[in-house]
C-alpha cells in the first residue's frame, strides 16, 4: 500500500476508502482537456476500473493543454495512447478504452458497466446523451465544463430523482442552436476544472464531504473569485 500512503494517511480515506476506490467503476467521456487530469488524479488516486471514450485523434493543438500526451502521440488515437499512459501510471488498475463517439445509441450498453460518469467532453449534444442515460439507468453524473479563462462544475443524480442537466439546460433545441464558444483557452482552465471533477468523483466513493448535488460551483480564473449557486 506504499502507492497510496499519503492518502491513506487521511482519515476520510483510510483502508475503508481505499478499498472503495479499489472497487470503483469510472467512465470518463471525452479525454482531451478535462479528461486527462480528470483520468490522471483518478488512476493516481487508484480507482479500480476506469473507462475512457473518445473518437478523437491527438494533434499538435491539443498539448498546450491536454496532459495525457506527448508530441510523439500526434495523429493517434487519444483513448489508445490515453489508456497507455495511465496503464504506465497505474498498473494495479484496469483500464477501459473506447475508441470511438458516445451516442444514443450505445450510451446505454457502455454505461451500464460504470458507477458515475464523468462528464470531459466538449458540446452540448453529448451532454444530454449523458444526462438521459444516466437518468435511466440511475447513474451519476459528475458535470464540468470550459470557456476560456472560466469553469464550472456540478454534480447530477447524486440521489434518485436528484437535479439534471436537463434541470440547468431544459431547453435542448436552443442550446444545441448555439454559435460555438471561441477556442480560445488557456491550458491551466481545464486543469483546474478537471481536477475539480475528480475530486467530486473521490468524495463520492469515500463518502466524505459536501457533494455538489443540486449546486453548481463556478471560477473565473482571471479574477479567481468563485461562487456556488443552488439549481
Amino acid at each position: 500500500m506504499e502507492r497510496y500512503n499519503r492518502q491513506l494517511l487521511l482519515p476520510e480515506i483510510g483502508e475503508e476508502g481505499q478499498a472503495r476506490l479499489k472497487a470503483a467503476r469510472v467512465l470518463i467521456v471525452g479525454v482531451g482537456g478535462l479528461g486527462s487530469p480528470i483520468a490522471l488524479y483518478l488512476a493516481g488516486a487508484g480507482v479500480g476500473t476506469i473507462g475512457l471514450i473518445d473518437d478523437d485523434t491527438v494533434s499538435e493543438s491539443n498539448l498546450q493543454r491536454q496532459v495525457l500526451y506527448s508530441e510523439a502521440e500526434v495523429n493517434l488515437p487519444k483513448a489508445l495512447q490515453a489508456q497507455k499512459r495511465l496503464e504506465a501510471l497505474n498498473s494495479t488498475i484496469r483500464i477501459e478504452a473506447y475508441p470511438f463517439r458516445l451516442t444514443a445509441e450505445n450510451a446505454k450498453e457502455i454505461f451500464t458497466h460504470y458507477d458515475i460518469i464523468v462528464d470531459g467532453c466538449d458540446n452540448f449534444a453529448t451532454r444530454y446523451v449523458i444526462d438521459d442515460t444516466c437518468a435511466l439507468l440511475n447513474k451519476i453524473y459528475v458535470y464540468g465544463a470550459i470557456r476560456m479563462f472560466e469553469g464550472q462544475v456540478s454534480v447530477f443524480r447524486y440521489d434518485k430523482g436528484g437535479k439534471r442537466y436537463r434541470d440547468l439546460y431544459p431547453d435542448e433545441e436552443e442550446m444545441r442552436s448555439l454559435p460555438h464558444p471561441p477556442k480560445g483557452v488557456m491550458g491551466v482552465t481545464p486543469g483546474i476544472i478537471g481536477c475539480a471533477e475528480a475530486n467530486e468523483v473521490i468524495k463520492i466513493i469515500c463518502e466524505y464531504g459536501n457533494i455538489l448535488a443540486g449546486k453548481l460551483w463556478q471560477i473565473d480564473l482571471k479574477t479567481m473569485e468563485t461562487y456556488t449557486i443552488l439549481l
